[in-house]
């Protein structure tokens, strides 16, 4: 079994991001990641393929979205401020 990837013990400074604009990413899914230590679309951007088959395999509600969903591939567009097409919907209302 993989060692659990690297993570934070609280958000950085300005506060987590809206890890819902990721596609996959719902409100208790969420507040999964959180309760593991990942607040932001740079730790998300950051996994490997192993990580991301930690996460599917540790974090509650997962069950392989991680990797089925494009987790790391959307979060290194989120976290470079872009947008992709599941985050314009977010920013527009009505997905949650």
């Amino acid at each position: 079994m993989a060692a659990k990837p690297a993570v934070l013990a609280k958000a950085r400074a300005g506060g987590a991001d809206n890890l819902k604009m990721i596609k996959g990413v719902g409100p208790v899914l969420e507040k999964a990641l959180h309760t593991t230590g990942v607040f932001h679309f740079d730790q998300v951007g950051a996994w490997t393929k192993a990580d991301a088959e930690w996460f599917d395999d540790n974090v509650k509600g997962a069950n392989g979205r991680v990797i089925r969903d494009g987790w790391v591939k959307q979060a290194k567009i989120l976290a470079k401020g872009g947008t992709t097409e599941f985050s314009a919907r977010v920013k527009k209302g009505g997905v949650y």
